[in-house]
Order: C-alpha cells, then sequence, then structure tokens
C-alpha cells in the first residue's frame, strides 16, 4: 500500500502538472466500490471545477477546487521556479486569489495510482476515473484491486476532509510522547494505528524502528522519553530522505507520471530477512506483528 512518502510523492507530481487547470469533462467506470459517493454525482460536482491545488493530507490526495463559473487561476504562494520546465498548466495565466469549494478526495488502497497523461495514451486496464484537462490532458485513476477510493464533497455542505491522526512530519516531542503515554500495545501496531498517526505504514514503521534502534514488540507506553524522541525524529528522517527519493517501489507503486520510486534501495530491514545487517552483519529477523510481516536486526534493537 503507498504509505506517506508515495503519496507526497504523487500528490506533489499532480499539483505541479495540474494546478490552475480546468476539468472540462468526468468519465467514471462502472465498478462501485472505488466511489464513496455515487459516481454520476461526483462527475456532475467535479465538470467545471478549476484544481486550485492538489496536496497530501494522512494517506489521502485531496483537490482543492474552486466554483464552477470563476476563470483558471493558481495561489501565487505556491508557483514553482521549475514550472515553466515542466509545462505548468497556469502559465500565461493572471494570478489571483481564490476560495476553496470543494474537494475531491483520492485514497489509493493497496493498488491505486493517480497518473497524469494524455488522452491518447493507451487506457490501463482498471480505469476507474478519467478527468479531462482544459490544456487538452487527462487525470487518471487507476485500481486493480479497487481498494482505493474517490470522494467529492461540496464544502458549503461538509466539512474539509481532516485525516484522524497527527501527522508525523509536524509532530512535536510532546505531541508525539502524549500519542503512545500508557498505551499496552506493542510500538510497531501504535505506529501503524492511523488514528494516532497519519500516513506511517509497514515500511516506514519498520525503517524508523530500526533508526531509532527499539524492537518492534517493546509496549509503547514504556518505552521512555528519550527513546519516542528518537523514535520520532528517526521516523521523520525516514519518511523525508523517502519523499526526496521518491517513495519506494517494492510492489506496483509508481508517481504521477508512471516511474517508480528509488528508497527501497535504502531499506536497512525491510524485505531483507536473513540478510546481514548493514550495521553488525546480524541475520535480519521476521515476525508477525499486528498481522503486518515485520523486519528487525535482533543486535542492533533492543
Amino acid at each position: 500500500m503507498p504509505e506517506l512518502p508515495e503519496v507526497e510523492t504523487i500528490a506533489s507530481g499532480v499539483n505541479l502538472r495540474v494546478r490552475g487547470e480546468r476539468i472540462v469533462e468526468v468519465w467514471f467506470g462502472g465498478k462501485r466500490e472505488p466511489f464513496k459517493m455515487p459516481a454520476a454525482r461526483q462527475a456532475k460536482g467535479l465538470e467545471g471545477r478549476v484544481i486550485l491545488e492538489v496536496h497530501r493530507t494522512g494517506k489521502h490526495i485531496v483537490c482543492e477546487l474552486g466554483t464552477a463559473d470563476e476563470t483558471v487561476q493558481s495561489h501565487p504562494s505556491r508557483k514553482d521556479k521549475n514550472a515553466a520546465r515542466m509545462g505548468h498548466p497556469s502559465d500565461g495565466f493572471e494570478e489571483q486569489a481564490s476560495e476553496t469549494a470543494a474537494q475531491w478526495i483520492v485514497h489509493l488502497g493497496m493498488t491505486g495510482r493517480l497518473l497524469v497523461t494524455t488522452p491518447d495514451a493507451p487506457v490501463a486496464p482498471h480505469t476507474h476515473a478519467r478527468l479531462g484537462l482544459a490544456s487538452g490532458r487527462e487525470l487518471r485513476f487507476v485500481d486493480p484491486r479497487r481498494f482505493g477510493r474517490l470522494e467529492f464533497r461540496e464544502l458549503s455542505r461538509n466539512a474539509g476532509f481532516v485525516a484522524p491522526g497527527a501527522d508525523p512530519l509536524s509532530v512535536t516531542t510532546a505531541e508525539f510522547a502524549q500519542l503512545f503515554h500508557g498505551r499496552r500495545l506493542a510500538i510497531k501496531a501504535a505506529l501503524l494505528n492511523q488514528k494516532l498517526l497519519s500516513g506511517v505504514g509497514n515500511i516506514y514503521a519498520d525503517e524508523s524502528l530500526f533508526r531509532a534502534g527499539i524492537r518492534p514488540r517493546r509496549l509503547a507506553g514504556r518505552l521512555k522519553r528519550m527513546e519516542l524522541e528518537a523514535l520520532r525524529l528517526a521516523l521523520g528522517e525516514v519518511l523525508r530522505d523517502a519523499i526526496r527519493l521518491g517513495g519506494s517501489s517494492v510492489s506496483d507503486y509508481v508517481d504521477s507520471d508512471g516511474m517508480p520510486g528509488f528508497f527501497q534501495l535504502e531499506h536497512c530491514v525491510y524485505q531483507r530477512t536473513g540478510l546481514p545487517c548493514l550495521r553488525c552483519q546480524t541475520p535480519i529477523r521476521r515476525i508477525v506483528l499486528a498481522g503486518r510481516g515485520t523486519h528487525y536486526c535482533p543486535q542492533c534493537q533492543r
């Protein structure tokens, strides 16, 4: 499943390419599973909207949308110096402020992809959404296993999307310690709990526990303050390194251009069962914890 770095990479890539675009045509497939609300209602809500910004919230991609009758706009404070060479759709349009009127919320599930492409590009099997843009490009949602979800929210009727837990890239020392205070569950399971931290999955839980030197079975509520701070810093470091390298492509993850990430080349424990630890040469072990395969070094992690 795409985790925080993969979702951040996709959201940033889509934002760079479609911010300021108008949605002129919407096609949805006939499978019910990807839709948290009826496809026809989503299509009606999306058509004519301007994409103001695309960003990550937890493990979700949120497209902030303007009203259906406003001119193409983008926020000047978010203009990227690389926009021209990347073919930014808002180049040449006047910058002006705009209010978010609606959101399109994308959860990638296990195998979901959000791709920016051209209309003549081959349509991949299991394509469930195609948003035609004013520039002639398309935004496509592809999901073979159909665990992903699509939702449209009109903000005059519904609250904006909020992640259920704290963001691990911005959580403070005190907030992080409070999340795990008194919790009698393994720290690996606690890291995976999206109501505590939004966006952390199996890969980055394993890798951050290794960097912090903490065994995944240890009870979260019994970790010392200094151990929790080491884990908070390690988690932020791992996530930022993964974002810089475009995420981990260990299965079928690709970014918004269809390109794989490279952080899997930096993994120290994840899916390295039986291989020597890169620090101490002790074989990496694998256990099942909270229903998930869990990898750790028995020498480096205490």
